[in-house]
């Protein structure tokens, strides 16, 4: 019997990647074989930061982590998940904030796709809070404090758009 390859998926826009999402990253990363790290692409919404700038942002945040493959997708996260060959969907959920939405996500993925299973990690600690619509919002005003926030690549990123 062969030993099936762990693939879990975790979906996001990582507009940008904030210090909270590579620790679920690093940690989801030591739970399975390989985590896809999927950016979504809405043509209805206005970015920050382009897919491509996305990838390349996420992919220098998180190269120290061999198992991990970036890539973008459009349509249902839950159908991503399945085409990457994964049955485990990982969410970023914040304790306060999100966990009424992402139920009502997970259950309307699991009538979608019932194979798939939803975990949700919260980062550690004083990064549970923070999310990108947080860092948008701070930006023009934190300046270097964004480091507590964000990833060096991120950072520098951020203060470029900014002016």
């Amino acid at each position: 019997m062969t030993q099936r390859e762990h693939i879990a998926v975790y979906p996001g826009s990582f507009d940008p990647i904030t210090l909270g999402h590579l620790n679920i990253m690093e940690r989801a990363a030591r739970l399975f074989d390989r985590l896809v790290v999927g950016i979504g692409v809405n043509i209805e919404k206005s970015p920050m930061f382009t897919a491509e700038e996305r990838v390349a942002m996420v992919r220098e945040a998180a190269r120290h982590l061999t198992n991990v493959e970036i890539r973008t997708f459009t349509g249902l996260a839950v159908e991503f998940v399945r085409d990457c060959g994964s049955r485990v969907m990982i969410r970023g959920v914040r304790p306060l904030t999100d966990i009424a939405a992402e139920l009502t996500m997970m259950m309307a993925n699991r009538r979608l796709e019932p194979e798939v299973e939803t975990l949700f990690m919260i980062a550690d600690g004083e990064l549970a809070h923070v999310s990108s619509s947080l860092i948008k919002q701070i930006a023009p005003v934190a300046g270097a404090q964004l480091a507590k926030f964000l990833p060096p690549v991120a950072m520098e990123a951020v203060l470029r758009k900014i002016g």
